[in-house]
C-alpha cells in the first residue's frame, strides 16, 4: 500500500497527516474544513478518486494532487479538468512529493496575495466571496466549478484590462500546465452559460482574438 509511506514523508517533513483507505472517509475527513492539501489516489475501494474530486469541488476550494497509476494523459487531463490542481504519477519519488504539495501550498498564499488580500470582488452585478467561494449575479447565486470560480476572480481583480491566455494559465492552472489549451476556451464558454444573458453574443467575458479576455465595465462594453 502506498498509503503509509505518503503519509511517513509527510510526516517527516512535519506535516499533520490524516489517512483514509477509502474515498468516502477521505471525503468525511476532507469535509471537516481542517485540511490544507488533499493527497488523493485515483484507485480506491467504494468511492474513487474521481468521485471524491467531484464531491469537493461541489463544496470546497481545497487543493487536491492526484496520486495515480494511469498512465493515459486522458485521465490526467480528467482529473484537472473535475477540479484537481496536479497530479503525479506513480513511481514518484518523496522529494518530488513533497515539493508539489508545497508549490500548492505556496500558489493558495499567492492567489490571496495576488488579489490584495481582498475577501470580497464586485464588479456591476457580480459578486465573488473568496472565502466562501460562493459566487453571485443580481443577487442570485451561480453553481461554479472550481476552475470557473478561479477564472473570474483573477477576470473581475483585473476588470477592464485585457487578460491574456498565458495569464489565465499561469494563475489558474500553474506554470506546469501540459495539458490541451483549449481546455480555457471551454471553461469561458462554461462560465459565459452561467453569467451572460446571450451566451452566443457575450457582453460580460469580452474575447479579446489573438490576446486573450476581459471582463466588461461601464465604458468598454463591447466585445472584440
Amino acid at each position: 500500500m502506498i498509503t503509509e509511506p505518503v503519509a511517513r514523508a509527510l510526516r517527516e517533513a512535519g506535516f499533520a497527516v490524516s489517512i483514509a483507505h477509502d474515498g468516502q472517509t477521505g471525503l468525511q475527513i476532507a469535509r471537516t474544513g481542517d485540511v490544507s492539501v488533499v493527497v488523493l489516489d485515483v484507485l480506491m475501494p467504494g468511492l474513487d478518486g474521481w468521485g471524491v474530486i467531484r464531491a469537493l469541488r461541489a463544496e470546497s476550494a481545497v487543493p487536491i494532487l492526484m496520486l495515480t497509476a494511469l498512465g493515459d494523459e486522458t485521465d490526467r487531463v480528467l482529473g484537472l479538468e473535475l477540479g484537481a490542481d496536479d497530479y503525479l504519477t506513480k513511481p514518484f519519488s518523496t522529494r518530488e512529493l513533497l515539493a508539489r504539495v508545497r508549490a500548492l501550498l505556496r500558489r493558495v498564499e499567492l492567489d490571496r496575495s495576488d488579489l490584495g488580500g481582498e475577501s470580497h470582488l464586485e464588479v456591476n452585478d457580480l459578486t465573488l466571496d473568496l472565502d466562501t467561494r460562493r459566487a453571485a449575479r443580481a443577487g442570485e447565486d451561480l453553481s461554479l466549478r472550481n476552475k470557473e470560480f478561479e477564472i473570474l476572480a483573477l477576470l473581475m481583480s483585473r476588470a477592464g484590462e485585457v487578460v491574456s491566455r498565458s495569464d489565465l494559465f499561469d494563475e489558474v492552472w500553474g506554470t506546469d500546465w501540459l495539458g490541451d489549451t483549449r481546455t480555457l476556451d471551454v471553461h469561458i464558454r462554461w462560465l459565459r452559460e452561467k453569467i451572460e444573458d446571450d451566451p452566443g453574443d457575450p457582453r460580460i467575458i469580452q474575447t479579446v482574438r489573438g490576446v486573450g479576455y476581459r471582463l466588461s465595465t461601464p465604458g468598454n462594453g463591447e466585445s472584440s
